[in-house]
């Protein structure tokens, strides 16, 4: 009787470790990110955000390379869901950067999970588990001539 027990209770954490250590790769649409009521509400009009080469007005100071790397809880949650809302925390965190520095934008912005860039206009990447997402930002925080 107690080695099923123990059979089954092995077999139960292994397939539980399993799913909470997986680690899916998703390329989800910036537009829609962009234009969820949360987004619209916490983004604010100050500064402007361009992805990957979008033309943007001419630049008179730049700090390349801000770099933001956001976590979130997964748990109970979609990998939509959960990517959704780590990449408004990123985004969150670009924008916080660019005010303090007294910036106009951050353009260039493209994904930077793991330390790989993944440049695109129309998607950014994040990689979401059993009781984690994440998404990394890469973008100049600049000021615009006048």
């Amino acid at each position: 009787m107690k080695l099923p027990v123990l059979a089954a209770a092995i077999l139960t954490l292994t397939f539980s470790s399993t799913a909470l250590s997986r680690d899916t790769k998703h390329l989800l649409s910036l537009e829609e990110a962009m234009n969820t009521p949360d987004a619209q509400q916490k983004l604010d009009d100050s500064i402007t955000f361009y992805f990957a080469d979008e033309g943007h007005p001419q630049v008179t100071q730049r700090i390349p390379g801000v770099v933001t790397n956001r976590k979130t809880n997964a748990f109970m949650k979609s990998d939509e869901d959960a990517c959704s809302w780590v990449f408004l925390s990123a985004m969150i965190a670009l924008q916080e950067r660019a005010q303090r520095e007294g910036a106009d934008a951050v353009v260039n912005i493209t994904s930077f999970y793991d330390r790989q860039e993944m440049s695109s206009r129309e998607e950014y990447e994040c990689h979401a588990g059993g009781i984690m997402a994440g998404v990394a930002l890469k973008g100049d925080v600049v000021k615009f001539a006048d």
